[in-house]
């Protein structure tokens, strides 16, 4: 199903001088800035875009990043899915979809928000070793990925366990970064330098159910 005659990447980001009022209004949804207070392409600042491929690659098309981006935002910053339970989610996803550059980017914003290293290595094992909240989310999720739709019965531990909200979120979290590693693994970005690898599937990770 892959080509293996061209490995090279078939949508590269935006190079410095492609930034225009349009790109930076789209990356200014994600940081929740105008498009005017967004560091500048090449500048060097923290949150220059050229340090970012995926948003060069998103801002390539930049109305409808600004859309995708303000709700991915939201999603990060301002959910009520507690982070823990969110990351766990991505990560499940990066592991089932095989996507190398969401596993090292979000092996990096689970640990930077207090997910033990152990607990993610754990997840790349499968469900068994996680109990409660953490369990019942990695459960939704591969039932998610693999049917389409979480079952009546999952679904209603969910909202008993996390509330309507969490869990309608978690369903949007899960179809999200499905999507965008639909698009970013099309594209063939690369996960940057120094990022945590891509672990093997577990043989098991689908069949973990209760």
């Amino acid at each position: 199903m892959t080509s293996t005659h061209n490995t090279g990447p078939l949508l590269t980001p935006l190079t410095a001088d492609e930034w225009g009022d349009e790109e930076y209004a789209a990356f200014g949804a994600l940081l929740g800035l105008p498009g005017e207070k967004v560091p500048r392409a090449g500048s060097g600042h923290a949150a220059d875009p050229l340090k970012f491929d995926i948003i060069g690659l998103l801002a390539r098309h930049p109305k409808m990043a600004q859309r995708v981006l303000t709700f991915n935002g939201w999603l990060l910053q301002r959910g009520e899915l507690p982070l823990r339970l969110r990351e766990l989610a991505v990560l499940r996803v990066a592991l089932t979809r095989r996507s190398a550059f969401f596993w090292g980017e979000h092996f990096k914003v689970a640990t930077d928000g207090g997910v033990p290293e152990e607990d993610i290595a754990r997840l790349a094992e499968g469900n068994e070793g996680f109990a409660g909240a953490d369990r019942l989310v990695l459960d939704a999720t591969d039932e998610l990925i693999s049917q389409g739709r979480a079952e009546e019965l999952t679904w209603q531990r969910l909202t008993d366990e996390l509330g309507t909200h969490q869990a309608m979120e978690l369903i949007f979290v899960v179809g999200t970064y499905a999507m965008l590693a639909m698009a970013f693994d099309t594209w063939r970005l690369a996960p940057p330098a120094g990022s945590a690898p891509l672990p093997e599937e577990p043989t098991n990770s689908r069949s973990q159910k209760k």
